[in-house]
């Protein structure tokens, strides 16, 4: 590589570098990482997938990897760590000192979705009885290294957090100032072992751009940024979605996930899906001689059944988004449960009115034929609404992930019901 693009290389955004090395084979993807300067490297490093991770770390040198991982942050090594396998993992550790390896392990201690999980060490920590000269000059000699030197966090002589100052606030005050008039005191911090979804929510409600972390005791332990939010946002987001699709979650990016792989997540879901298709099928049977009678009544099966789900779905769907976003908590059930009803009433008369004229209409301008479907479909979406929207606020009840209340199986659930309700008014309404 001519010097020309040696510095084109070295100049790129770190997440561009990235980029490119995990296109790059991997032969290549290692004599180009050794191209770059000790400062990007591991930057660089923290972006790259875990399997180009882990290569580097097999092909480099002790001295390189040394290098590298006595710049990369406590809370990205860590990440690191968890996803490589135990002999890679222990060479890592074995590079660094003594003391970043006791900050890795402890970060690995915390529970995986705790705030303690996503929390970085590196930051700016002041003292009350600093002057605003001392504060600056702790922050030019400390703050290189550190997350973030905006916010700065002021602790007491037992590391006890008290409140924050910012760089703005330090820059225009006196320099003669105790940090101790300029602290504010009224701060949102969260416990390490808080739930990382919960945090989330926190720098959503407050526009958040850091969060302190304390430990039991109240001592500051760490900081957590929102690049860091973004990641769990990101990741929860699709835990959701693959749960509520009947997958089970994978960590892997989809093309770098193999066929067998996203079989084993998504097998289970469908062999329970095809094992409960044994009860509605039994209720089919059930009501034989009844379809045996009016023929017609198979006909519109298929339409109740996913009318119901859908509108299962829907709520579910609503409510579990609602739930994430703070906007609806077991406490609203019955509100919840009253607007889907309502909802759910609207639809049926809507939705109720264009489907007793069509069947009347097609079929033979049969009164009766027509008032079955339309009251099976009235009752089948209220029903449906009804247990999409309880669902995920049980589950929330009993300690289960929402998601779990999903689409896959709020559709299984509503599906009998609306057969049992379908072919019991077909017999009311029809007199058989």
């Amino acid at each position: 590589m001519d010097k020309e693009k040696f510095d084109a290389f070295n100049n790129m955004n770190p997440v561009d570098i990235a980029e490119i090395l995990d296109e790059t084979d991997d032969e290549q993807a290692v004599r180009a990482f050794r191209l770059l300067s000790n400062d990007l490297s591991a930057d660089v490093f923290s972006y790259i997938s875990p399997e180009k991770q882990k290569l580097l770390v097999e092909e480099l040198t002790a001295t390189e990897i040394t290098d590298i991982m006595e710049e990369l942050s406590a809370d990205d090594m860590a990440d690191f760590i968890e996803d490589v396998p135990d002999d890679v993992a222990q060479r890592v550790l074995d590079s660094i000192s003594m003391e970043k390896g006791t900050t890795v392990d402890r970060l690995l201690d915390y529970p995986e979705d705790s705030a303690g999980s996503v929390m970085t060490t590196e930051i700016v920590e002041l003292t009350a009885d600093m002057t605003v000269k001392d504060a600056l000059n702790t922050i030019r000699t400390s703050g290189v290294d550190k997350e973030t030197i905006y916010t700065c966090y002021v602790v007491d002589a037992e590391r006890r957090l008290m409140g924050a100052v910012t760089a703005d606030t330090l820059v225009q005050a006196d320099l003669h100032e105790k940090i101790n008039n300029l602290t504010e005191t009224n701060i949102i911090s969260a416990h390490t072992t808080d739930d990382r979804e919960e945090v989330a929510l926190q720098f959503s409600k407050y526009d958040l751009i850091a969060m302190p972390v304390i430990n039991r005791g109240g001592q500051l332990a760490g900081i957590v940024t929102v690049d860091d939010i973004l990641r769990v946002i990101v990741e929860e987001d699709t835990e959701d979605f693959e749960i509520m699709g009947g997958m089970r979650p994978s960590d892997e990016p989809y093309l770098k996930t193999g066929v067998f792989q996203h079989v084993k997540n998504r097998i289970v879901w469908l062999t329970l899906m095809m094992l409960t298709a044994i009860i509605t099928a039994t209720i089919i049977s059930t009501f034989e001689e009844l379809l045996y009678v009016i023929p017609t009544l198979y006909a519109f099966i298929p339409m109740l059944m996913g009318a119901g789900g859908n509108a299962g779905a829907q709520s579910a769907t609503v409510v579990i988004r609602g739930m994430a976003l703070g906007d609806i908590a077991i406490k609203d059930v019955a509100k919840v449960v009253w607007r889907e009803t309502r909802i759910a009433l609207v639809c049926c008369l809507a939705l109720g009115l264009v489907n007793f004229f069509r069947v009347f209409f097609t079929h033979g301008r049969d009164y009766t034929l027509a008032l079955v479907i339309t009251l099976s479909l009235c009752a089948t979406l209220l029903v449906a609404k009804t247990i999409g929207c309880m669902l995920p606020l049980f589950a929330k009840k009993i300690g289960v992930d929402p998601a779990v209340m999903s689409a896959p199986l709020i559709t299984t659930i509503v599906d009998c019901t609306a057969l049992i309700f379908y072919f019991s008014i077909a017999r009311l309404v029809l007199g058989l």
